[in-house]
């Protein structure tokens, strides 16, 4: 992919996507949020401001850290490629966190469906700890599906080309459990949070259209 096909898009961006697609959200009723580093950690603290209710303790959020983008060259270089193989660098400390999947909606953040690689593994790996969860405390799941584990994935861009790794047809089917902010051409996206330089990131984010752009209309839907 070259520089030519490079989007940058702005903080102001991010912040209208989130806007938007809580209300779809809202329908899901996530009890947490678990982010994958580093790309889904400001949606989803900017996505949480928008899913606070009136007398409602504040959604928590958890953050897992994957890796699948590996830079071929130096520090700075402009050039990455997608890698083949996702890296675990950090996950969630269950004990530590008393934290308890079971029977709790669970929403998956990140900044992109690529490859889908990476929001694949993590899905997989979270229902195995669910699983495992529900097994500890001898709880049958057919026997009481109030007690299943249901994921959710919010991505503020979908990338239209063919991916690597699939996700559930049925959650890919469902509108209340897959929410993708924007369906886009599989172009470059810059995020402002990995820029060096955010003035002249925001002012190429205006120049291409990628800053305040989201209709009237649609904060009304």
């Amino acid at each position: 992919m070259s520089a030519n096909d490079k989007q940058y898009i702005s903080y102001n961006n991010v912040h209208q996507l989130c806007q938007v697609s809580a209300e779809r959200i809202k329908n899901f009723k996530p009890d947490l949020i678990i982010a994958i580093g580093g790309g889904g950690f400001i949606p989803a603290r900017i996505l949480r401001t928008f899913l606070k209710e009136p007398g409602v303790p504040t959604i928590r959020i958890f953050a897992i850290i994957l890796s699948l983008y590996e830079d071929l060259n130096s520090v700075g270089s402009e050039v990455e490629e997608v890698g083949v193989k996702v890296s675990r660098t950090q996950w969630i400390d269950y004990e530590q966190c008393k934290l308890d999947l079971v029977g709790k909606n669970v929403l998956i953040v990140d900044e992109v469906d690529d490859t889908r690689t990476t929001l694949h593994y993590a899905l997989s790996e979270l229902e195995k700890d669910a699983a495992e969860q529900a097994k500890a405390k001898n709880i049958d799941i057919e026997k009481s599906p109030e007690m299943k584990t249901n994921f959710g994935i919010f991505v503020l861009h979908d990338k239209q080309k063919p991916k690597k790794a699939d996700l559930p047809a049925e959650m890919l089917n469902d509108k209340n459990r897959y929410f993708a902010a924007k369906t886009v051409p599989d172009k470059w996206y810059a995020y402002p949070w990995e820029s060096t330089d955010i003035v002249f990131h925001t002012r190429m984010a205006i120049e291409q259209g990628n800053d305040i752009f989201i209709p009237e209309q649609e904060h009304k839907q």
